[in-house]
């Protein structure tokens, strides 16, 4: 009996294979699409590790990113992002007014400064120095500062920066303006000055003296900082941008086959956030109200976008070059220094509080971070027309609203910055919409599958015919037969079957003047059992 149950297992198994290998696993399952993906499971808590900026730069210069999936493996059925550990769908799904948009992941208007803060300790890692404090509350924050030259250019634009990403869909911290008044405060008994060797030493008022000559006063003597609250959890270091982390059993899917990762190169571009790597990324081993107890994944420290270095404007090369980039290195060396490289003389503001940042030579999808990224290596048309999508939720007016938050006072630097971030997201949107068929937001009304034409919405095109043609569709064997269900129509709407007992799969293609990419067919997929609903949707 023994025998001829594990005869009866082995043939089993045998025929699973096979029908995985040939394909015969149902396309669709009943829970698609999947809108959560269930990475909250309590696991016991990972081992801190940190990440070396110097290798971590080497590393990537010098390899590829890993070969595999071509295509997001994370995205769901309608090609989008499940919420999770990782990412929430925030404006990409659902609206955010103006206020929540300004309001972003604040729990509270910053830091209670109602009494002297009291100082816990001093740290030098990072682009700037900064203070550990707890304030009336006794909630703790870590002050960062601008340079002396140029008050706001880091302080401003991290706030800017934090509420841009959360509205994204990213975990970011709180990151407020706030004015602090350093006339007074207390000094825990045993701060320490936490250098970026991982040495300590005891922190007195001279070295917080001497710290504070290099920053800019404000009219009333107030200095203004970015007060990050610290995240809820215990910090287990950053994470990285490929491969998984080997000490947590919810992380299944290699960093850079997720989406999420792979679309951000889109924000960043945008932002031109170019020390995007892996060091401003952490990890926080979390407690969520359930008490569940897993990794959560955050995107940190923004305060070197839109042109800042934090220490001063950036330098020219940002945005358009990687650290080590071998051709343009070696052209230049070639012609003993006099060969130039083509962003040389673009044309920056002259206001201290905004860095190098310009669109004058900007090159949507040939922007580059401080050096390789293997997620964004990995992106493809599907990744940024996912994040674009995202990128065309912010209105001119929600893009001034989050500029605004940033509490600007030179003159001129709150214009500037609305609108290069405007003609920005432009020049992004109309060159990703160009390369792909840009329907999206179906939806069925009645007998009609109705979309919308994205290219349209952005001016790319004015007129456009949608040829389509619909089939049957086997979820088992994923085979299609065709049905007497075909033609051209004049708006973005076409009729569904009839029958709402079945798989249905439509292709779609768009025969727009000038945007031959868009001629490329999107399949659709309905899904009958009773109703017909959307299940799917695929881009050639």
């Amino acid at each position: 009996m023994k025998r001829k149950n594990l005869i009866l297992i082995i043939a089993i198994t045998l025929a699973s294979a096979w029908m995985v290998s040939a394909g015969q696993t149902p396309k669709f399952f009943k829970d698609d699409p999947v809108w959560f993906d269930k990475d909250n499971m309590t696991v016991p808590k990972p081992t801190e590790r940190q990440l070396s900026k110097t290798i971590d730069l080497l590393q990537k210069t010098i390899t590829k990113p890993r070969s595999g999936n071509t295509h997001a493996v994370n995205a769901n059925s309608l090609e989008e992002v499940a919420d999770s550990s990782w990412f929430t769908n925030r404006i990409g799904r659902h609206d955010m007014t103006v206020e929540e948009l300004v309001k972003g992941p604040d729990t509270v208007s910053g830091p209670d400064l109602s009494k002297p803060v009291e100082i816990l300790d001093a740290k030098t890692e990072g682009a700037t120095p900064g203070l550990l404090i707890k304030d009336a509350r006794g909630d703790r924050y870590f002050f960062k500062f601008d340079p002396l030259y140029n008050p706001q250019i880091t302080t401003s634009v991290e706030t800017v920066g934090t509420k841009f990403f959360h509205a994204f869909g990213y975990n970011v911290p709180e990151n407020h303006v706030a004015y602090w008044n350093p006339a007074t405060y207390t000094l825990r008994k045993k701060a320490k000055v936490i250098w970026d060797t991982g040495k300590t030493e005891n922190l007195t008022r001279g070295y917080v003296k001497d710290m504070l000559t290099e920053v800019p006063r404000r009219p009333d003597g107030t200095i203004q900082v970015t007060a990050s609250k610290y995240l809820p959890g215990e910090p287990i270091g950053p994470f990285d941008f490929q491969g998984t982390r080997k000490d947590d059993p919810n992380d299944i899917y290699p960093h850079e086959d997720r989406r999420e990762l792979r679309g951000l190169y889109v924000f960043m571009e945008w932002l031109n956030h170019n020390d995007s790597d892996s060091v401003n990324t952490l990890d926080m081993y979390y407690t969520d109200e359930q008490g569940n107890k897993y990794v959560k994944h955050h995107l940190i420290d923004f305060g070197t976008i839109l042109g800042s270095a934090a220490t001063g404007p950036h330098t020219r090369r940002v945005g358009n070059e990687y650290y080590i980039q071998f051709k343009p290195l070696f052209a230049g060396l070639g012609s003993l220094g006099l060969w130039e490289r083509w962003w040389h003389h673009t044309k920056y503001p002259d206001l201290k509080s905004i860095g190098r940042v310009s669109n004058e030579k900007f090159r949507p999808g040939e922007w580059k971070p401080d050096y390789p990224n293997p997620a964004w290596d990995k992106r493809d048309r599907e990744d940024e027309f996912w994040a674009t999508k995202i990128l065309m939720k912010f209105s001119d007016e929600k893009i001034r609203a989050i500029v605004h938050a940033g509490k600007w006072e030179e003159p001129g630097a709150e214009d500037y910055l609305d609108r290069l971030l405007i003609a920005r997201r432009d020049m992004i949107v109309h060159y990703y919409l160009s390369l792909i068929n840009p329907l999206d937001n179906f939806s069925l009304d009645g007998n009609l599958l109705r979309f919308e034409n994205l290219g349209v919405t952005a001016g790319l095109a004015t007129s456009c015919k949608y040829n389509y043609e619909w089939h049957r569709f086997d979820n088992e064997t994923r085979a299609t037969t065709p049905i007497a269900l075909r033609g051209t129509s004049e708006k973005p709407e076409i009729p569904a079957p009839a029958d709402a007992s079945a798989y249905y799969m439509a292709k779609i293609s768009s025969d727009c003047p000038d945007q031959t990419r868009w001629i490329s067919p999107v399949s659709v997929y309905l899904r009958g059992e009773g109703n017909l609903e959307m299940v799917g949707i695929e881009r050639d």
